[in-house]
């Protein structure tokens, strides 16, 4: 979810490949949630195994990973700690809506409602603890290394980019820019067609990257007033001010300076309004975590989705195997200089 900025950004169209060379760090719920709606059978069911076991995230984690590596990026996964209590607000509304979401779904079985029910399936997305456990065991298994944050991952993944230990971070939330990520690769995982549900139409989906500086630049404004203008807007952490969108909340951020000033001017107000700024402006992370890529341990890997979870053999293994390239290669050039 996160702030809707996108009316005001500048966004360029890319290539994957033009991101060649360089380490990301990756949004792994943002991720995770794009693969269980995205990673579907036709009726929109989840890919399951032979026991019932959605296997969506999984498919996801290992097919789309090596995809991205075989285009030259150097993925670093970056999982959520414990929530600010300011985001308990909008958990509970996204759990109230995934309740409704599935009380609707069963009235269209019910009725048997085909399109319906792809749509409502589609919209139900649940990660589980062992969905996330299950997930960091895959990618250990891969050689890939990933961050527990403390807290927002999305935070944490930000600031890596911030303190240039990453490039840029993939993530679709424009959350990433108040926290100071330099470049949010958006799309990256998606790309091709996308099925819309609610419209029943296919629609191309392209790589785009987003540039805070240029941004910054081209509205005329600080990070700091950046941030203001998400508040008034709305994030996770508050709904924001009736009536102010993107253009809106930006021409007064121009015009009065800062959110205080805004506020005073138009007699309003936002709870929390300093602990929210905090959020974004020193938020909670782990500074220079550490950050290893090891061969891929094929036995794992094998025992994981193969054994466990009936993925087919002759697809994996050839993955594995391209994991295995980019790894020599990486060790060939030396591995500490080249990951």
């Amino acid at each position: 979810m996160g702030v809707n900025l996108d009316p005001v950004l500048v966004k360029h169209k890319t290539a994957i490949k033009d991101f060649s060379g360089n380490m990301v760090s990756v949004d792994a719920y943002n991720m995770l949630y794009q693969f269980l709606s995205g990673i579907r059978q036709q009726d929109g069911t989840p890919l399951m195994d032979l026991s019932g076991n959605i296997t969506s995230h999984l498919s996801g984690l290992f097919y789309r990973t090596v995809a991205l590596m075989e285009e030259g990026l150097k993925p670093v996964y970056v999982f959520d700690g414990k929530p600010s209590p300011l985001k308990l607000r909008t958990l509970q509304e996204r759990k109230l809506m995934r309740e409704k979401n599935e009380l609707d779904l069963e009235t269209a079985i019910a009725e048997q409602d085909v399109e319906r029910i792809a749509r409502l399936k589609r919209s139900i997305n649940r990660i589980t603890r062992d969905m996330v456990e299950e997930g960091k065991m895959l990618l250990e298994a891969m050689g890939l290394p990933f961050v527990q944050a403390p807290s927002e991952g999305e935070a944490q993944a930000s600031v890596m980019s911030a303190e240039s230990q990453v490039q840029a971070v993939i993530s679709q939330d424009y959350d990433c820019m108040l926290f100071g990520a330099r470049k949010v690769l958006r799309n990256f995982t998606i790309y091709g067609r996308r099925r819309v549900s609610s419209r029943n139409i296919y629609v191309s989906v392209e790589p785009e990257y987003i540039d805070l500086q240029e941004n910054l630049r081209n509205m005329g404004i600080s990070r700091e007033q950046l941030i203001d203008m998400a508040i008034l807007i709305g994030t996770d952490f508050n709904d924001g001010i009736r009536g102010i969108g993107p253009k809106t909340a930006l021409t007064y951020l121009k015009k009065y300076g800062d959110i205080h000033g805004v506020l005073k001017e138009k007699n309003l107000d936002v709870p929390d309004l300093d602990a929210i700024r905090e959020i974004f402006l020193k938020p909670e992370v782990i500074h220079e975590p550490k950050i290893a890529f090891r061969m891929p341990d094929n036995e794992k890997i094998m025992s994981i989705l193969v054994e466990k979870h009936n993925f087919s053999v002759n697809r994996v293994s050839p993955y594995i195997e391209k994991l295995k390239q980019f790894m020599e290669k990486g060790t060939q050039s030396s591995l500490d200089s080249y990951f």
